[in-house]
């Protein structure tokens, strides 16, 4: 029996890890619901995966993770400092390389002890929870989309 991709609906070998054709991650739908840290990572400097411990990201105060887009899904960015930058910059924290984000698509922006989400006039536009916002206060499980991708934020 074929597994098909999340991402691009590939017809995938039995058994398969990853999506032949995009490098989706192809995790059983039952054990992603079960324990969703198990296919969180960071990219490092020389690209390779690091699993991350997701509680203990969150509990430095909050964390993005990718649940689809891009062949990406489970990618961790932890929220650090007052601001997290999001858009199709390559020195953006949170880089999403794809036409349908702006190079300068949103702004995280920390805000009396309080994540927010701002966005930078992006042509797209920026949604949590599928409406569109030009700003939002995040709370923990908010679904963001950004071009074709989403992001669940967490936090404590």
């Amino acid at each position: 029996m074929a597994h098909h991709c999340p991402e691009c609906a590939f017809a995938n070998a039995e058994g398969a890890n990853y999506c032949q054709k995009c490098g989706g991650f192809l995790a059983p739908p039952t054990e992603v619901a079960k324990d969703p840290s198990t296919a969180t990572y960071r990219i490092g400097e020389t690209g390779e995966l690091i699993p991350v411990e997701l509680d203990a990201v969150v509990a430095q105060g909050g964390a993005l993770v990718i649940r689809s887009g891009g062949g990406r899904v489970g990618e961790s960015f932890p929220l650090e400092g007052e601001r997290v930058s999001i858009g199709r910059r390559p020195e953006s924290e949170v880089f999403l390389d794809d036409v349908t984000v702006s190079r300068d698509h949103a702004l995280i922006v920390r805000r009396g002890g309080d994540w927010h989400l701002d966005d930078l006039g992006s042509l797209n536009g920026t949604y949590v929870n599928r409406h569109r916002i030009e700003t939002h206060h995040l709370e923990d499980g908010d679904e963001l989309q950004v071009g074709k991708y989403k992001l669940t934020f967490l936090s404590r």
